[in-house]
Formats: C-alpha cells, structure tokens, sequence
C-alpha cells in the first residue's frame, strides 16, 4: 500500500561531505564507514553501528549530530534471519568497532577511543541487534539501541494473531526487555519508534513495543505532533533513557519514513545518553 496524505519527505541520495571508505573481510558484505567533518580527529566520538538500509542515510544521521558520531553501515539483505546469524559470533561487534578505530587511527595519525557505542537497526536490522543483547560480553559494550520500526517476533502458534489467540514468543523478547529496563534506570539508553504496519503473520511494532511498555509497568501518552519528514506522532513513552515512539501510519511510505527520520531519531537518542 500507498498513502499521498502525509509528506515523506527523503534525505538527499548524495553523501554528504566526510570521509567514506569501507571495510572488507568482516562480514559477507564491506562495512562502509562514514566520518563527518566534525568527527575528524576526534578524540572519542560515537560510535553507530547501524543495521540495514542504504548507507546514505546512515551518513546523514551522524552528518547532523552536534557531537561527533562515525557511522559504520552494515548491509546484510533481506530478512532478520541473516542478520541474526550473523552476530551470533559474539567478537563481531568489538571486531567491528576495532577495525574502524584503527581505520580511523591510520588515516589521523592518532589512536581514537569511542566515547560511546551505539547499535542502530532500521526494519529487520533489529536481528543483529537482538544477538548482540543475547550475549552478555557483547551487550556489555553497548551504551544506546536504536530502533527504527523494527521489532518483531513470531507468534505462537506460527502465524496466529492476538486476535485469534496466539501469543507473542515473548522468548525473543527478553534481551531487549532487559536493555530497556536497564536504560529506564539510566543506564544506557533506548529510543523505539514503530508505525501502525500490521503484518499479520508476526506480531507487529506495535505489539512488541506494547509488550516492552508493559514489562516496565510504563503507559501511553496520546499526543499529535509532527514528527521528522512529515510523520505524525501520536503517543509517547518512558522513563529515565528509554523513550517508545509510536507514529501513524500502516503503509510502506510510512515504514521508510522511520529510516530517513534517522537524523533527528539519533539526536533524540544520544540526548537521552547525556541525562543524568
């Protein structure tokens, strides 16, 4: 489906100004990596290791951040399942993180530290995310998650709605409920955002962000806003640094506008990070 009544704005298909290379050997595909002019040579920038989509918006999103931020862009393909295997290897994401800083470190002529490391995960991006959760040593290193309309499981039985008395496998769940409550007692933060898409064959963003605010014991509050490229905001969430986005809209536009509100979604985030 299609929708003309809201804007979906999109970020510029050109990069913008920085330093782009890439990253071979770690993974299937190149990690492409992006340093704003403002992160060059900076001691300890962010981190953001994001999680599916075209590598520009990812570029933009760090290029808009006040603070330093170098964004490494990991591409996988369709489907959660091949990002989920993928970081079930444990070292894939200090791997990654160690590649870039000495990437960064050869062409500065100065060794860099990462202030902070944030994982980021748009649409199915969120099944290397829940494997790095999963592992203790992995989710150890990480300070913020990100997601961008992308949280879902299966429902028990398979393909069996609320609606018609499946359940949630809330299994699948447990790691980003357990980030969340760690980030409502400020530690780390969390920012979720989620449409109104209904799949129908697994649970939506929706239900899954319902079932996070729910294990925190966290209710909605209705606003109507604007969001960034012309969403609409119509609840929020949260507490400490965990904040839960929900924005209208159930149709592919609006599951996109999620990805190239990046920008502003990872200012939010990173603000979150700097609340005592």
């Amino acid at each position: 489906m299609v929708e003309h009544a809201r804007e979906h704005r999109r970020l510029d298909t050109l990069p913008p100004a920085g330093d782009r290379f890439a990253i071979a050997g770690l993974l299937p595909r190149p990690v492409v990596v992006y340093v704003p002019p403002r992160a060059a040579g900076a001691p300890s920038p962010a981190l953001v290791v994001h999680f599916n989509g075209t590598a520009y918006v990812g570029m933009h999103a760090a290029a808009a951040q006040e603070r330093p931020a170098v964004v490494a862009a990991v591409h996988l393909g369709a489907g959660s399942g091949v990002y989920q295997e993928a970081f079930r290897d444990a070292s894939l994401l200090h791997r990654i993180r160690q590649a870039v800083a000495d990437s960064l470190a050869a062409r500065s002529g100065a060794p860099v530290r990462f202030g902070r490391t944030v994982v980021s995960g748009f649409s199915a991006g969120y099944g290397a995310i829940r494997a790095i959760l999963e592992n203790a040593d992995a989710a150890a290193s990480v300070d913020g998650v990100l997601l961008l309309d992308g949280l879902h499981v299966s429902y028990i039985p398979d393909r069996t709605p609320l609606a018609s008395g499946g359940t949630l496998d809330t299994a699948r769940l447990d790691a980003f409920v357990r980030f969340a409550r760690q980030a409502a007692a400020g530690e780390g933060a969390m920012l979720v955002t989620h449409s109104e898409i209904f799949p129908g064959t697994f649970a939506s963003t929706t239900e899954t962000a319902d079932y996070l605010l729910r294990r925190l014991a966290l209710r909605r509050t209705p606003v109507l806003e604007w969001g960034p490229v012309g969403m609409q905001l119509l609840s929020t969430a949260g507490t400490g640094r965990l904040a839960v986005l929900g924005f209208a809209g159930n149709t592919a536009p609006d599951h996109v506008d999620h990805y190239h509100g990046m920008p502003e979604f990872l200012a939010r985030l990173l603000a979150l990070g700097d609340e005592p």
